[in-house]
């Protein structure tokens, strides 16, 4: 059961206006938010515009209200250009200078063979020019005579064959034409493809000019000598012919149909077909174009507006019910209007002057700055909301704009989790990015886009994630500001060791400074068990005790041995100093400008308990118990938050530990028990949102790390460089 007192059940009629109020300040923010969207968004919708399905019956006939056209869609472009493409015949052009340098090439090997006399020459020979002979077809062609019919040969295939033109094989297998044009001395000629002449149709034609025909070593040769010297004199114009493809591509007509004004659409009754669909889908296109005038009725605006904000609703009812602390901040509930206002404006801006793409919907952006104000869970939430409430306005719904905004918002509340840096956004970028593209496959598998189509998709939802993550770098510290929250990042800054304010801590007060760090050691792992925030718990321990840097001496912590300026004040005045830290520690933390959730722990780390020693002081001194207490007593507040409250027990416990002559764990954890059940029984916990089972785990967290600080130490010889008892006896003495 919770420590805080529950509230009286009778409520006077003033309170409950006054509750009527406070949340209609709130469920007006909504209204807001959905009057915007439907200001922004057209409706196309009404009897104008039905929205049927193929296969589904229409109920009442549609008729056009005005002429309008019906586009294809990017598959059917795809699908009709590619098959257009398809009939363009693959350009080849004959190249005559390439036969002169074969020419070339030939007369030069077989003059370096001439001049070899032997097989080792001929083989060296050879090799200089792309043959590789062995040395029995080195030794075939060992005589002059034999090497001058091999020349003849050779010289008569290249100037017969290869200037009728030859291609690679790779050339023409890879062509699926039936015929294909030849250009050559200025003029085109289509011929078959089976009828050009490729590499291997070259070789076979040697046999009719063969100088060995009967030997296989001199056919090896032959081969060989006609493979190094070969080059295509028929070369593919890849870029002529692409570009006469990209040409019939570029003309294919986007308009699929016509519909004339006062034309029936689809009758009473009739099923409909995919073309009355495609038919029905540009007309509401069109509407929306139009501003939506001929399909605005009183019934469909109506509904949209109401379809917006029941859409909006289901955020602000988690919020009521399960994020009370920001929907009772009217900071906070600004805030979160108008982050959603930016992303409904930035959704409007798109489709009228970029393009009605949902990869383009900044639902990202919202989706990774509410993780880091609030928590993912509410960015999650949140980003399913736009989602729904963007992605099902008229002009996306041509596409699945849900679904792809739904993912890309998803795993930017998703990425932005773990992130404790700014730098980390990268990380975020890429889980988004990997998202879009995700939603782009499986979309273009289920309506069969292009690659260019999906590719297109996936880009543009890269260039938002990129686009998303650097305005959520620079906007952060501005919704920071005006929400007055303290992110995670936020934080993190402020627990670096050389903070100003830390390092005045540490030098100027280093008993406070070891003390702090103690503390926030402790309470970050007890917050951590049990679900609270335990990096702020650790920073605000950091800074708790700031106030003592005005007076540092006046804290046990921080003096030396003997040195106790209290022992010449008297009680009243040493509590009032000891008080002071707290008003002290407020005013440091204002100059420092340190953020509110981590400056409440300044004063609620002692709530409103007892100086009990100077008290104590000054009964005795006074010799009765008449002493007020309530000049001695710290100004408050009590904790309000499970982290303000942990740090009290913290604080509470750490300290008092210290004066433990044998901390055993059986000790350690009488101590914190009893400390714990005298914070409970003064009612320092009563504000705190703490269970008792919460405060069973606090107190195990406690005994685990201090009874891991204040275990036994091995006694080590002073020989060995160890302070062992003999010398501290020594020491004493």
């Amino acid at each position: 059961m919770s420590l805080r007192r529950p509230p009286s059940p009778d409520e006077p009629p003033q309170r409950t206006r006054t509750r009527v109020g406070f949340h209609l300040a709130r469920w007006l923010l909504l209204l807001v938010l959905a009057v915007l969207t439907y200001l922004l968004f057209p409706v196309a919708g009404g009897p104008a515009a039905p929205s049927l399905e193929v296969g589904q019956v229409a109920p009442n006939d549609v008729v056009a209200p005005f002429e309008f056209v019906v586009l294809k869609t990017p598959a059917e472009l795809q699908r009709e250009g590619d098959a257009l493409a398809a009939t363009v015949r693959p350009i080849f052009d004959y190249r005559g200078s390439v036969l002169d340098s074969v020419t070339a090439s030939a007369s030069a090997l077989f003059a370096a063979l001439d001049s070899a006399n032997d097989v080792p020459g001929l083989i060296a020979a050879g090799r200089a020019h792309g043959v590789t002979l062995v040395p029995d077809e080195a030794s075939f062609l060992l005589t002059r005579g034999m090497r001058a019919r091999y020349r003849r040969a050779v010289l008569d295939m290249v100037r017969t064959e290869l200037a009728r033109g030859v291609t690679s094989n790779a050339s023409i297998d890879s062509i699926a034409a039936r015929e294909i044009v030849v250009r050559r001395a200025g003029t085109e000629r289509v011929v078959p493809r089976d009828s050009v002449i490729s590499y291997a149709r070259f070789l076979d034609r040697r046999r009719f000019r063969h100088p060995a025909p009967n030997s296989s070593v001199g056919d090896q040769v032959f081969v060989k000598l006609l493979n190094g010297l070969f080059r295509p004199t028929l070369v593919p114009n890849v870029g002529d012919t692409q570009a006469l493809r990209d040409e019939l591509r570029a003309s294919v007509d986007s308009v699929k149909d016509v519909v004339r004004a006062n034309e029936r659409i689809v009758a009473a009754h009739e099923v409909v077909t995919p073309a009355v669909r495609d038919r029905l889908v540009a007309l509401r296109s069109e509407l929306v174009r139009r501003g939506g005038a001929e399909g605005r009725t009183v019934p469909s605006g109506l509904g949209q507006f109401l379809t917006n904000g029941l859409v909006l609703a289901i955020f602000w009812l988690l919020l009521t019910f399960y994020r009370r602390e920001t929907y009772d901040d009217m900071r906070q509930m600004l805030l979160v209007t108008l982050l959603f206002g930016i992303v409904i404006v930035g959704a409007a801006v798109n489709f009228r002057f970029i393009a009605p793409k949902a990869e383009l919907i900044p639902i990202p952006f919202a989706a990774m700055l509410l993780t880091v104000l609030f928590s993912g869970r509410v960015a999650i939430v949140a980003a399913a909301v736009l989602a729904v409430l963007l992605g099902s306005q008229s002009v996306y719904t041509p596409e699945p704009a849900l679904y792809i905004s739904l993912l890309g918002g998803v795993a930017a509340a998703m990425g932005m989790r773990g992130v404790r840096r700014r730098s980390e956004l990268l990380v975020t970028v890429v889980i988004v990015t990997a998202a879009y593209a995700f939603a782009a496959i499986t979309v273009g598998l289920r309506m069969s886009w292009s690659f260019s189509a999906v590719g297109a998709s996936a880009l543009r939802g890269a260039v938002t994630a990129v686009i998303s993550a650097a305005l959520v770098s620079i906007a952060l510290p501005i919704f920071e500001a005006l929400g007055r929250i303290t992110t995670d990042l936020t934080l993190l800054e402020l627990s670096d060791p050389a903070r100003p304010l830390l390092r005045r801590l540490a030098t100027e007060a280093p008993g406070t400074y070891a003390h702090s760090i103690a503390m926030a050691n402790l309470c970050e792992a007890a917050c951590n068990a049990i679900g609270a925030n335990g990096l702020l718990a650790r920073v605000g321990c950091y800074y708790h005790d700031i106030g003592k840097l005005k007076k540092p001496q006046f804290f046990v912590e921080n003096q030396t041995h003997g040195l106790n300026p209290h022992d010449k004040l008297k009680p009243d005045v040493s509590a009032a100093v000891i008080r002071s830290h707290v008003k002290d520690g407020i005013a440091i933390a204002d100059e420092y400008k340190l953020p509110d959730a981590v400056k409440v722990f300044i004063p609620e780390h002692h709530g409103t308990a007892e100086i009990t020693y100077f008290l104590d002081r000054a009964r005795a001194a006074a010799g009765n118990e008449d002493v007020p207490a309530e000049q001695f007593r710290y100004p408050g507040p009590r904790p309000h938050s499970v982290e303000t409250a942990i740090a009290m027990l913290a604080d509470g416990v750490e300290a008092a530990l210290r004066v433990l002559d044998e901390p055993t764990p059986e000790t350690v954890r009488g101590a914190i028990d009893h400390l714990v059940s005298q914070r409970v029984e003064s009612g320092q916990l009563n504000d705190a949102p703490l269970t008792l089972a919460d405060l069973d785990r606090v107190k195990d967290e406690f005994v685990r790390i201090l009874a891991g600080t204040y275990h036994n130490r091995v006694d080590y010889p002073a020989a060995s460089g160890g302070l062992s008892a003999e010398w501290e006896a020594s020491a004493r003495a």
